[in-house]
């Protein structure tokens, strides 16, 4: 349909455009999916993205060096597994609501960054992340115009395998399914249900601190207003993916369909002429219908358990009656 109202859509351009504008959100959703496998919800992690994106910029432009890209990874990996311990940590000992939480360090990390950080725009970057602001995978000059496709798809795909790896393959992933499945009966079960919770905050917060740094990288510069506001979009693309609102299912490569289908609309919505207002509402009519569609099936999935277990109940009670 797009590709007939607007004959752009179904070419090379907008399809490196639709990767290029997936690859911090990708990282994202990835964070929120280990938070939603195991029955919580996170909005702090657009919060702890910029922290530790714009937090390793700053520190490294006022001290004059550059350490390059593997040093930044590292300081902002570093600030925002702190950042995630915190979540982690309050959550994990006081077994307070995961949304709360997070809401409130969200507050909490903004107010920490504009005070002891600053909330100075940089245009400029530290040489390494400049240089590779201009490294492209493919750069091909179609009819339409130029259409790019920068390097950083490559980490971020290589993230996927991990965390996919992570889920299915690892002890560590079985415990997050079983958290999300019941929490009580994941604790009977053997698993260490407390230093789980920290572990997967801090990851969480060890994501987002990379998506900083790569956003930083693909806009060109430092701003300490940016990110923050698009966190309904990753959860409705999680949630979109197969991800269980409730908790114990989810996948990777749904994870990554449903931003890949987000981005998509978007784009097409624009495409089309769609007011950018607009955008938001679309994106959440998607969570909703993704939400009730959820509730319908668990729904439907309880009545079906009851009726097994009345005709398990009238059989136990007919064998009673002939013996």
């Amino acid at each position: 349909m797009m590709s007939i109202a607007n004959p752009t859509f179904f070419t090379l351009n907008t399809g490196f455009s639709i990767l290029r504008s997936a690859i911090v959100p990708v990282i994202f959703a990835l964070g929120v999916l280990i938070v939603v496998i195991t029955g919580g919800i996170d909005v702090s992690f657009a919060a702890i993205s910029i922290f530790a994106g714009y937090a390793t910029v700053s520190f490294c432009l006022s001290m004059g060096f550059d350490p390059g890209l593997p040093g930044i990874f590292a300081i902002a990996i570093g600030v925002g597994a702190v950042l995630g311990f915190i979540n982690g940590i309050v959550i994990a000992q006081f077994n307070l609501p995961t949304l709360i939480v997070t809401l409130g360090t969200q507050g909490v990390f903004f107010g920490a960054m504009y005070t002891y950080v600053g909330a100075t725009y940089h245009a400029e970057l530290p040489g390494s992340m400049a240089a590779l602001a201009a490294t492209n995978l493919l750069d091909v000059t179609t009819s339409s115009g130029r259409a790019y496709l920068h390097v950083l798809v490559v980490p971020v795909l290589l993230l996927c395998l991990v965390v996919a790896w992570l889920l299915t393959r690892t002890m560590f992933g079985r415990s997050l399914y079983a958290m999300g499945g019941d929490l009580e009966a994941a604790r009977r079960a053997g698993f260490q249900v407390k230093r789980t919770q920290v572990s997967v905050y801090m990851l969480v917060g060890a994501l987002a601190a990379t998506a900083g740094v790569i956003h930083i990288v693909l806009s060109r510069s430092a701003n300490p207003r940016d990110l923050v506001g698009g966190e309904l979009d990753i959860i409705a693309a999680v949630v979109l993916g197969g991800a269980s609102i409730f908790g114990g299912r989810g996948s990777v490569v749904g994870t990554v369909l449903g931003v890949l289908l987000v981005q998509v609309i978007k784009n097409s919505l624009l495409l089309a002429g769609v007011p950018s207002a607009w955008l938001r509402t679309a994106v959440g009519v998607m969570l909703v219908l993704g939400v009730g569609i959820q509730a319908l099936a668990a729904r439907r999935d309880s009545r079906r358990m009851r009726v097994i277990e009345d005709l398990d109940s009238a059989q136990k009670h007919e064998q009673k009656v002939r013996s």
